[in-house]
């Protein structure tokens, strides 16, 4: 593929958002393109240098980061700090993506840094003959770390998109980096397994600046490249420690790290098993940065008490219960299986499921079928989704024969309207697979659900 192409003509001075988006989606040719040279020379267009205007944490991993990103936002916000998140995907609405002191950033705002990417991107000289290309990742990328950096923050929080080294976000150099759980996801562009997984997570590290490694079985190549590098590891379970017992949980650093402690911690308003583990690598990012952002105890326990992530494990009470779960590949469906399983009992399970092709399918749905009851598969609105009709057969295959209570639907709100008639009361419903799925339940807002079999 070539440097530079010929690109459409972009909106005009009246444009809306979803104008935009949709210019990002025409211009390249390829919805992931690996690589920093295109969008480092944009950036450095439009100013953007490898420092920003406020301390930076960068967070990457297959699970956790968003949790992470919520926690840190939280906490530094009770802490009085002006805090600035990009995360990525969103669920409902693009502007989920970018958040400026926990509210999500105002539309004018983004379509003005889109048109200055345009710009920028535009630019033409000696040894640019036509405009850049960029990927969506990257254009709204650049227009999303462009507002941040103009909004006064004293916290920068920036998730990783796909892996780390070759990821638009790793322009930037993070004042402290953090590494959450690893594991097997988007092969084809990350490598086969955890240590090739690890290598490219490890390429948000810089030499002689704090990494934090909350994954307990951190792949080999990502302490390799931090002795390399000589950045200083903050490992869980080496540098730092955490417990707890139903009630209540700890943290402490070691004395080597200052042997900061504190006991009788809340959990995190964040459900789940991994939650406890994504708040102890956060509690070891605020020791990293205390010297220039001073956190007290009390906004530690009011944050971690408040935090709200929609999405990740969330529960809505009603009649049926609802459980929402981003959960995209094996490792994160794992983790949602041992959540549902401790929920405690429930007649039937209903299952809402909609996943991308390119997962390990067979993976995801042996792990969480001994669960499930009924399934209601929905086809999603990319071309990267497996289609409802194929996650059925393919449930066929996994249940080696076994009978399956599985149908077909063309949209998560059908499947979920179908799960809601066929449920009692007491029952539960599951939707997980993609954000796509989950978000196409939340488009008009959380459901309260109300099954038929509880109306008198």
């Amino acid at each position: 593929m070539t440097l530079h192409a010929e690109l459409p003509v972009a909106p005009g001075p009246n444009a809306t958002l979803n104008d935009w988006l949709a210019h990002c989606e025409r211009i390249h040719p390829t919805t992931i393109d690996m690589g920093l040279d295109r969008v480092r020379q944009v950036a450095d267009r439009m100013g953007l240098g490898p420092k920003l205007n406020a301390t930076l944490v960068t967070v990457a991993g297959t699970n956790g980061k968003g949790s992470t990103c919520a926690m840190l936002e939280v906490i530094y916000g009770e802490a009085g700090y002006r805090t600035g998140v990009y995360t990525s995907p969103h669920l409902v609405h693009f502007e989920e993506r970018c958040r400026l002191l926990g509210e999500p950033v105002n539309t004018e705002q983004l379509i003005a840094a889109f048109a200055h990417v345009e710009s920028a991107r535009n630019q033409i000289d000696d040894e640019n003959q036509v405009a850049i290309s960029l990927s969506y990742f990257e254009f709204t990328t650049l227009a999303i770390v462009q507002v941040l950096n103009q909004s006064n923050l004293d916290v920068i929080i920036l998730e990783v998109g796909l892996g780390g080294r070759l990821d638009a976000v790793n322009l930037w150099d993070a004042d402290c980096a953090v590494i959450t759980s690893i594991d097997i996801d988007h092969t084809e562009f990350l490598g086969p397994d955890r240590e090739s997984i690890g290598f490219e997570k490890a390429g948000i590290m810089r030499s002689g600046t704090p990494v934090v490694l909350s994954d307990p079985a951190v792949p080999q190549s990502v302490l390799n490249r931090a002795s390399e590098l000589g950045a200083e590891v903050w490992r869980v379970g080496h540098d730092f420690h955490f417990s707890g017992d139903k009630q209540q949980w700890g943290w402490a650093s070691t004395p080597e790290r200052g042997g900061r402690r504190y006991s009788g911690l809340a959990y995190p308003a964040l459900r789940g098993a991994n939650q406890l583990l994504n708040a102890s690598g956060v509690l070891a990012v605020l020791e990293v940065l205390r010297p220039s952002l001073p956190v007290t105890a009390q906004a530690i326990r009011t944050g971690l008490s408040l935090v709200d992530w929609p999405g990740r494990f969330q529960i809505v009470p009603g009649q049926p219960t609802l459980v929402l779960d981003v959960a995209h590949n094996p490792h994160s469906v794992a983790a949602l299986t041992v959540n549902l399983d401790a929920m405690g009992y429930f007649p039937t399970t209903h299952a809402v499921v909609g996943a991308m092709a390119d997962k390990d399918l067979d993976a995801m749905l042996s792990r969480v079928a001994p669960l499930i009851d009924r399934w209601y598969f929905t086809d999603l609105p990319t071309a990267r989704a497996a289609t409802a009709a194929d996650l059925v057969q393919r449930l066929k295959r996994v249940n080696l024969g076994k009978a399956v209570v599985a149908e077909a639907f063309a949209t998560p709100q059908q499947a979920l309207d179908a799960a809601v008639g066929a449920a009692d009361p007491t029952d539960r419903i599951v939707v997980f697979g993609s954000f796509y799925t989950v978000g196409g339940v939340l488009i008009n807002g959380t459901p309260r659900l109300s099954s038929k079999h509880s109306v008198p």
